[in-house]
């Protein structure tokens, strides 16, 4: 039996990730602002605590509301997250700074509070949701892929910080996942882009995305959250798991295809989607 934080747990693969664990047995904290979706899954076991990932006293009474409970945090899952999709020209500053104030500055903030618990008790497993996003680039996906591209950074130089304390690091790295994802997205390039210079072609781009997250294609959320679950407490995880459909073809083409290629690629194939 393992103490577990899920951030971004009211929704998606936090969700079901933590819905899973707690039927097997673990001690299963949810953690989000929108606590009344977490407490639906009191049924299984999940306790659920407010968390604004952005705010430092939030991060702060979120972790000492288990540790008091439980006196350890075994395994922290930092899920919450978002996408902002829109061209660098038409993205406002305040709008690209909190697209890393979520994915990079309040994850890592929520892992800097867990980590002295950890080394106390000389283990633990810090998981970082990722994303295929973090090693392939995509047109007006800018915002979004330099966090999850920093991600990557961060999460391996976490990887050999911590190692000598007996705690693991694990990267998630999911493809297209069928959820409400890409078609808040598109709705944000849509709307980034009216009256712009990028209208049109961000408006087809835009129709292609809410095709694509609307078709069978993405991966179901579940088989996400099956896969994060047991990477959560297996006895010797990989440092990364590369899951879903494309995820893996999509990221070799990337490394052989010239740059010039792999832009045509990616432009044409997202207005065609």
């Amino acid at each position: 039996m393992k103490v577990i934080l899920i951030t971004g747990a009211s929704s998606g693969m936090g969700y079901e990730t933590a819905r899973i664990l707690a039927l097997q047995g673990h001690r299963v904290y949810g953690a989000a602002r929108r606590v009344q979706k977490i407490e639906e899954l009191s049924q299984f076991g999940v306790q659920a605590l407010p968390l604004d990932i952005t705010d430092e006293a939030s991060i702060v009474a979120c972790v000492k509301a288990i540790i008091s409970r439980e006196g350890r945090i075994d395994v922290l899952i930092n899920n919450a997250g978002y996408g902002y999709f829109g061209a660098i020209e038409d993205v406002p500053m305040t709008d690209a700074r909190h697209q890393f104030e979520v994915n990079i500055f309040g994850l890592a903030r929520m892992t800097q509070e867990v980590l002295p618990y950890m080394r106390a008790q000389h283990s633990g497993r810090i998981m970082n949701l990722a994303s295929v996003a973090g090693h392939v680039t995509l047109a007006f996906g800018a915002w979004y892929n330099a966090t999850k591209y920093a991600l990557e950074a961060f999460s391996d130089a976490l990887r050999m910080e911590v190692r000598p304390f007996g705690i693991d690091v694990v990267i998630i790295e999911p493809g297209a996942i069928r959820t409400d994802w890409g078609i808040i997205a598109a709705d944000h390039l849509r709307d980034s882009a009216k009256g712009g210079a990028y209208e049109r072609i961000a408006t087809r781009t835009a129709e292609g995305l809410r095709r694509l997250y609307q078709s069978r294609i993405p991966t179901d959320p579940k088989v996400i959250s099956r896969k994060i679950a047991r990477a959560a407490v297996c006895r010797c995880p990989r440092t990364r798991y590369r899951t879903g459909r494309g995820a893996k073809l999509m990221v070799f083409l990337h490394t052989i295809l010239p740059a010039r290629c792999w832009d045509w690629l990616v432009v044409h194939s997202m207005a065609k989607m």
